[in-house]
């Protein structure tokens, strides 16, 4: 067994007088993907396990020789806190339930049990110990606020407090193997914080990334789980799917929300059995690959459309991470101006050009429908433009002006066709008010920015300031 791969962390300890039964729980469990384990038939050697050895998990029996399940739980207690402890046992009384219970059982099991059910109920327990310690871990690093290794997150150019919240986070569930879901608008940087999470976790395979949309269940099936040669007609040869090319690793399955219905099936299944099966094989293959999705899609408008399955929502939400968009980083907006600027000019071959002083004004007016990923076409291209050491603002100017910005506001009452009162009442407003009403209005667009206001007014940046709150105008 690979101790680096297996899984749990910590091992989980069988313990059962009867060696037949612990051989039948040990192959259950290593079928399941629970493959660190410990297993003991003589009691005295599971006392000492438990005293000296960190564990995710105990499975014990009552009734057994030399040291009884009963001494074996009070010393569980003493030197495994929080630990879950599942007893399996011929013992059928209230008396007992009780006892245990006392003793902080998590689930109490009559024999016969079957393999299938030992194997949910420890899973279940491993996953509800995991969500516990990130809740106690995610509480520490917030009284922390300062992240552990700063250099996961290097990728990512941001002095958001937002997205610095969200790094804490990541440090914190990124040991587990539970899915991450990321929601977002597009081009925020969902696939940059999918690696960030794969480094923190420290996977020894690599990260595989894949964008699912417009992949019909046929395609998605041979694109992830791989086939057989001679599974379909052209199969000449057995291909490796993404899965298994992610084996110890990460795979990062963008744009789910359009996967196909019969297609979140499979995934459902290779997410709660950790296992697949290729096409046109029989046995199914176990995976230990984390699974981290992403969509810009509203997930829940979906299940109510009836094309995303609850089901598989659920299993994907254990860890959701919200991205925020880019207009609500104001403050990442002049580092990743410059960080754009520092990359075209490299990719382009050109020397860094000088950003004008208004850039940041002139953008921050923009609302980014694309965000990150639209500010870098943005630079680029006028990167690849300009020919002096200043950059220019033109090709800026003529992105904006073909994509003007859209701010959401107060719709306007509308009026009745029948309605008698014109549009500015009874008695018109002086020209000179109209001028400042349309300058406000301006201002109001461009939050402020009097530069994309005299634009859009078609006139200049000192017209604009005579109408500003305080200023005297003598051009009435």
């Amino acid at each position: 067994m690979n101790i680096a791969t297996a899984y749990p962390s910590h091992p989980v300890l069988v313990t059962d007088d009867e060696e037949a039964l612990v051989s039948g729980y040990r192959a259950a469990l290593m079928r399941a993907g629970i493959t660190h384990l410990l297993s003991h038939t003589d009691s005295r050697e599971a006392l000492q396990i438990i005293r000296e050895t960190p564990l995710s998990l105990i499975l014990l029996d009552l009734n057994m020789p030399f040291v009884s399940g009963e001494k074996l739980l009070e010393e569980a207690a003493a030197h495994q806190p929080g630990v879950p402890v599942i007893v399996v046992t011929g013992k059928d009384s209230i008396e007992s339930v009780v006892q245990c219970m006392k003793l902080g059982v998590y689930d109490y099991l009559v024999k016969p049990v079957s393999a299938a059910r030992i194997v949910t109920t420890v899973r279940n327990a491993l996953q509800i110990n995991e969500l516990q310690r990130e809740v106690r871990q995610l509480g520490e690093k917030l009284l922390d606020a300062e992240l552990k290794n700063p250099d996961y997150f290097s990728e990512i150019i941001t002095c958001d407090e937002t997205l610095h919240s969200i790094f804490m986070y990541v440090e914190t569930i990124a040991p587990t193997t539970n899915p991450v879901l990321l929601t977002g608008e597009t081009g925020v940087g969902k696939e940059l914080v999918a690696k960030a999470i794969h480094r923190a976790s420290r996977r020894p395979g690599p990260f595989i990334a894949v964008n699912i949309a417009g992949l019909d269940d046929a395609l998605f099936s041979d694109t992830l789980f791989g086939h057989t040669r001679g599974s379909f007609t052209g199969a000449d040869a057995s291909r490796a799917g993404l899965i298994s090319q992610a084996a110890n690793g990460t795979l990062f399955l963008d744009e789910i929300g359009d996967l196909p219905v019969i297609s979140q099936v499979k995934l459902l299944r290779l997410l709660q059995e950790q296992e697949y099966t290729p096409l046109g094989q029989d046995r199914p293959v176990k995976t230990d690959a984390r699974i981290i999705v992403a969509t810009n899609a509203d997930l829940a408008k979906l299940q109510e459309a009836g094309r995303f399955r609850p089901d598989l929502y659920y299993r994907l939400s254990t860890h959701r991470i919200h991205i925020p968009p880019l207009r609500k980083r104001p403050g990442d907006l002049p580092l990743l101006l410059e960080h754009f600027l520092t990359n075209a000019a490299l990719r382009l071959h050109k020397k860094k050009p000088t950003a004008p002083g208004e850039l940041v004004s002139l953008l921050s007016a923009y609302t980014f429908p694309g965000n990150v990923r639209e500010l870098e076409a943005m630079v680029t291209d006028a990167v690849s433009r300009h020919t002096s050491r200043m950059l220019s603002l033109q090709s800026f100017k003529e992105y904006l002006n073909i994509h003007p910005t859209t701010q959401t506001t107060t719709p306007h009452p509308k009026h009745h066709p029948l309605e008698t009162h014109p549009l500015f009442g009874h008695t018109l407003p002086a020209y000179a008010e109209i001028k400042r009403l349309l300058v406000e209005e301006a201002l109001r667009r461009t939050r402020g920015n009097q530069t994309r206001a005299a634009e859009l007014l078609q006139t200049s940046r000192q017209v604009i300031s005579r109408y500003l709150p305080g200023q005297k105008n003598d051009h009435a």
